[in-house]
């Protein structure tokens, strides 16, 4: 008789093992443009925001993988993934990614993303460095070129995402397409509580206009049956309220 040698299930780890962040002020970076690419594409059903996701390109090479500090991939759905499988996601590479550097990024690793993502599609790669204050853009012009280095971020506006890239007061800064800065993590938190806050204010707002009208409306009442008895009884000693 023939063995049947069973053939193992290729394992995809939904982790490398590896940090999101070496500090405090990288992963303050990772944190906020991941967050501030949430909100902004929060009314996109069909725009992935993720961030330190591994990528994998190729099914059944679970050795070829990145994970960007943060990715934007246009025409898929949002939703939690341990990974990004690229062959479970019709075939669509994240077309944005972006690495915040940190002082233990070494040169050779950071060629080797800029590598993979030229290879394998990715049409727009912004590398921050907020320790040398410094802005890195890689643009595709067409799916089968590799990327050209973009001569001044300081007056680029990234073509997917519109969001512009700018360094003011010794610090890099990303702003929104409608202009307001990206904020911090813990900024975004306290913007959240803080509308959390006034919302919670113009509900009891409404709620007290809601009970004085109420009370009115109780009081007008009221006095309507108040008026009403006082008639009754005029008319009963037959005279007519309503007569001069």
């Amino acid at each position: 008789m023939f063995s049947q040698t069973k053939i193992k299930p290729i394992v995809y780890p939904d982790s490398d093992g590896q940090p999101m962040s070496d500090n405090t002020k990288q992963f303050d970076w990772i944190s906020s443009i991941k967050g501030e690419l949430s909100m902004m594409f929060a009314e996109k059903p069909d725009v992935f925001v993720a961030g330190d996701l591994l990528w994998y390109p190729e099914e059944g090479h679970p050795e070829i993988r990145v994970a960007p500090d943060a990715l934007v991939a246009f025409g898929r759905p949002k939703g939690d993934r341990g990974s990004y499988k690229q062959w479970e996601e019709g075939g669509i590479a994240p077309q944005v990614v972006f690495e915040v550097l940190s002082p233990g990024n070494r040169a050779s690793e950071m060629a080797r993303k800029l590598q993979f993502y030229e290879r394998y599609g990715v049409e727009e790669y912004y590398i921050v460095d907020p320790d040398r204050i410094d802005l890195t853009g890689y643009v595709r012009e067409a799916l089968e070129s590799g990327f050209r280095l973009i001569e001044d971020m300081t007056s680029w506006q990234s073509p997917l995402l519109g969001i512009r890239f700018g360094i003011e007061n010794d610090e890099v800064r990303l702003f929104r397409p409608d202009g307001r800065a990206f904020v911090p993590f813990e900024e975004i938190g306290r913007l959240h509580l803080e509308a959390l806050a006034l919302l919670k204010a113009e509900r009891i707002k409404v709620e007290a206009e809601r009970e004085k009208a109420e009370a009115e409306r109780e009081k007008a009442e009221a006095e309507r049956q108040k008026a009403e008895r006082l008639a009754a009884q005029l008319r009963a000693l037959g005279i007519e309220p309503d007569a001069e």
